[in-house]
């Protein structure tokens, strides 16, 4: 075994003095380029590296290409404006310098081409090394722009090659998950940002018109990715960290407004949620709506079609567009019809076991708040829900019956539900209807909540107590339910293994105090007696 472990070492260490002799050999072709123009054609070396199947090649030659290119940009010794065809550079008549010019930058952009591949490349370290790379080279040309135009009628900012990046990280068969996360450090500037938006929004109508509106799961799930990863300042006075610094009319550029950032935004995510969505990334969508999308958009309201539609789906696809639709109705002054009546046919045995149970309740109850409401409906819901708890678990009960309680306390009319006077002809069947999904309909108020009477006799002490609250009045400070919200079945058996045990057992209703303590007069009064 001994020999095939010289073996190994040796082929170890001949492997890492290679990586080292090309980088050298690398740095070394960079630096011979930039000194004189007569070493220009070394560059052909370097771009053969960025095609090599060894990782650590790959990484070495992107950093030298961005050592060379960036320098290069700087120099400006690229050629600017359209760039003529290689043997048309070579036959034309050109001057030499010209011709230098010409032939650096068909080598960039061979660079960057080569660049834009390797971001769909099977090593992540090849990804991340081109993606840093070809920013760099984005940072460059807004410096030092490849058009020639009158910068100052114009502003200037790599769009086409920003375009390229973002259609590259937007693939149709790749998740780039982890490559968008590296990219979002990149979204921290304000007109990078504004132009991915504006890329993404292109790329979405582009690929999901093509596929005329059928499904294209990887692709959808990577434009989530990207555009959850955006955050739009929430003042002007915040965007303040630019790649690119315009010289002139800084101020007038869209990219330095924020009304803009959020049209562009909103523009973004409506071209986005028009089309077909796969059901798990509605779910992904709605939970962060109401806090990371809805605040951010110029015109919030434009996000009603696909909240009410996401409310009429049911299940837990309803319980998270809550969240939307009471941004919309509380902040918008959103009128959504029938709005009650599909938040109480959302109450089904189902939603004791979602996990946005406790946001769903949290919501509920701001939703029956209001004093205004007519009897009817607050009974409807008082009623429904006494009638799932008898199924339901005991940590949904610890909800549900401060719930009901509540409900009672704003709407004192609601009373009747627990003193309902029975005449002795009267049958023992409940009115309530529980299928009736109108809670108008559903003959409510004719009913009691004998559910909560029953649960007086749940093997759980602690919902049995709480149930046995409704026979005594309840005072008039509501229960806060925001501490029961997010409790589970273990921590509930937590709760209860470690309570104290009483120590001290009374024998007696009255304890004995003068038994032993002054015995002797106790005695002598006897004998003295006799």
């Amino acid at each position: 075994m001994a020999p095939a472990k010289k073996r190994n070492v040796s082929s170890a260490k001949t492997t890492e003095h290679s990586v080292k002799t090309a980088k050298i050999d690398l740095n070394t072709k960079v630096e011979r380029i930039l000194e004189s123009r007569k070493n220009a054609n070394d560059v052909f070396d370097i771009l053969e590296f960025l095609q090599s199947e060894k990782e650590k090649d790959v990484v070495n030659a992107v950093n030298a290409c961005s050592k060379l290119f960036c320098t290069l940009l700087e120099k400006k010794e690229l050629f600017l404006g359209k760039l003529p065809g290689e043997e048309e550079a070579l036959s034309g008549e050109y001057s030499a310098e010209e011709k230098y010019h010409m032939f650096m930058r068909h080598r960039y952009n061979s660079c960057v081409e080569m660049l834009l591949e390797h971001l769909s490349h099977e090593l992540h370290g090849v990804k991340e090394s081109a993606l840093c790379c070809l920013m760099k080279f984005a940072a460059a040309e807004g410096q030092h722009p490849l058009e020639d135009l009158d910068w100052t009628e114009h502003y200037s900012f790599p769009r086409e090659l920003i375009q390229a990046v973002v259609d590259r990280l937007l693939s149709k068969t790749t998740d780039n998950s982890l490559l968008i996360s590296r990219f979002q450090e990149f979204l921290e500037m304000e007109d990078v940002r504004f132009y991915v938006m504006s890329s993404i929004r292109e790329s979405v109508g582009q690929v999901m018109d093509k596929s005329k509106g059928a499904l294209v799961p990887i692709y959808q799930n990577n434009v989530f990715t990207l555009m959850s990863s955006i955050s739009v300042p929430s003042k002007e006075s915040e965007l303040t960290n630019f790649m690119v610094k315009q010289e002139a009319k800084h101020e007038d550029w869209k990219a330095a407004k924020l009304n803009e950032h959020k049209r562009v935004f909103e523009r973004m995510w409506l071209g986005f949620l028009k089309y077909k969505l796969p059901s798990n990334m509605y779910k992904k969508i709605l939970v962060i709506l109401h806090d990371s999308i809805l605040p951010h958009m110029s015109k919030p309201t434009l996000m009603i079609d696909f909240l009410t539609a996401a409310y009429e789906v049911g299940g837990a696809i309803s319980l998270l567009a809550l969240n939307g639709l009471f941004v919309l109705i509380h902040q918008h002054n959103l009128d959504y019809p029938d709005f009650y009546k599909k938040l109480y046919n959302l109450l089904e045995p189902s939603v004791f076991h979602v996990k946005y149970r406790a946001r769903f309740f949290h919501l509920a109850n701001i939703f029956l708040s209001s004093s205004h409401l007519p009897v009817y409906l607050v009974a409807a819901f008082a009623k429904r829900l006494a009638r799932l708890a008898l199924t339901a678990p005991p940590t949904a009960l610890l909800i549900v019956l401060p719930f009901v309680y509540n409900l009672i306390r704003r709407h004192p009319s609601c009373r009747v539900l627990v003193h309902k006077p029975s005449a002795e002809d009267e049958l023992l069947e409940d009115p309530y209807l529980m299928d009736e999904e109108d809670p108008a309909q559903c003959r409510a108020l004719e009913s009691s909540l004998w559910e909560i009477k029953t649960l007086q006799k749940h093997y759980h002490p602690d919902v049995s107590k709480a149930a046995v609250s409704i026979n005594t009045p309840l005072p008039e400070q509501e229960d806060d339910i925001s501490e029961v919200l997010e409790i589970t079945t273990y921590e509930l058996m937590e709760r209860d293994l470690k309570q104290t045990q009483i120590k001290s057992v009374p024998l007696e209703f009255e304890t004995a105090t003068q038994l032993l303590k002054g015995g002797g007069d106790v005695l002598a009064q006897h004998f003295c007696l006799e």
